[in-house]
């Protein structure tokens, strides 16, 4: 039988499961035809997390590098001089930090003590990441919640809340990436695009969700609309029928979407958020779906 590369490569890698899990894989590898250009090489597999109770960061590092990841996007900056050592033994590398109070502190508050508080914690978020040799942090800018933060009250207190961290992130270089969630914000990629060249400044950016937004429209009509402005990318899947789902599951046309990325240009981090069989299944869809080889 004459196999495809692509699907022969993950049949091979995915052998460690057990043989439910390898029929649904090639389910989901006669889903992805092959069609797309393959990005390897151009993309730099991580996972948000993933640190086991007790593990130290060389072996979390050891583990990611045997599972073939070349990063993470969490960190302690309390052991940033352990994080270096791992970093430069194994050569996986911690390479940004979400900014976890973003939901709750938001920076489009109707008040303003809590737009402050935002501020500071942005600018920590800032200096820990660069402590930890990161290159960007991930930001919610608010929500559209009602009568008091709007659309335009989002777009207009979010913009003047981070231009005062610019002058930090660009000292330390670490860039400002906004994530499109669903947040009643910018929901076109037209309009999330308009957002950021709002900022008129190169160290804020994008953090494309490749499932978060495509509900709203194609994952590759968003690539191809924000083109440069995409800095890194969040890895999911989404369906009208399953909601967030294993990679591959769900409506993503991932040869599409390699296809974007291909024309645009695209290198860099695509991060793994979200929840497959195992770390080792993350990491074969990853090469198959998402990176195509």
């Amino acid at each position: 039988m004459n196999i495809p590369s692509t699907r022969r490569r993950f049949l091979t890698t995915a052998s460690l499961a057990t043989v439910g899990a390898l029929t649904a894989s090639q389910t989901i590898a006669q889903k992805a035809k092959g069609t797309g250009p393959s990005l390897d090489g151009h993309i730099f597999k991580a996972v948000k997390g993933g640190r086991k109770g007790g593990e130290s960061p060389l072996e979390f590092f050891n583990r990611l590098k045997g599972l073939g990841f070349h990063g993470v996007e969490s960190g302690n900056v309390n052991e940033a001089e352990a994080y270096a050592a791992a970093s430069a033994e194994t050569g996986v590398m911690f390479h940004g930090m979400v900014c976890g109070w973003h939901w709750g502190t938001r920076l489009s508050s109707p008040d303003e003590a809590t737009r402050a508080k935002g501020l500071a914690n942005l600018r920590k978020n800032i200096l820990a990441t660069h402590r930890l040799g990161g290159s960007a942090v991930l930001l919610v800018p608010g929500k559209v919640s009602g009568p008091s933060e709007t659309h335009e009250h989002v777009w207009h207190r979010s913009i003047a809340q981070v231009r005062q961290v610019l002058p930090l992130a660009s000292r330390l270089g670490v860039r400002v990436l906004i994530e499109t969630v669903w947040n009643g914000f910018c929901e076109s990629p037209e309009k999330f695009r308009d957002y950021l060249d709002a900022f008129n400044n190169p160290w804020v950016g994008a953090y494309f969700d490749i499932g978060n937004m495509q509900k709203f429209a194609p994952a590759e009509e968003w690539i191809r609309t924000l083109g440069n402005r995409t800095v890194k990318l969040d890895i999911k899947d989404w369906g009208t029928k399953n909601g967030f789902c294993r990679l591959g599951e769900g409506d993503v046309d991932w040869d599409q979407v390699r296809v974007a990325l291909k024309e645009i240009g695209f290198s860099g981090w695509a991060t793994r958020e979200g929840r497959d069989k195992s770390l080792e299944d993350t990491s074969a869809l990853i090469d198959q779906l998402m990176i195509g080889v």
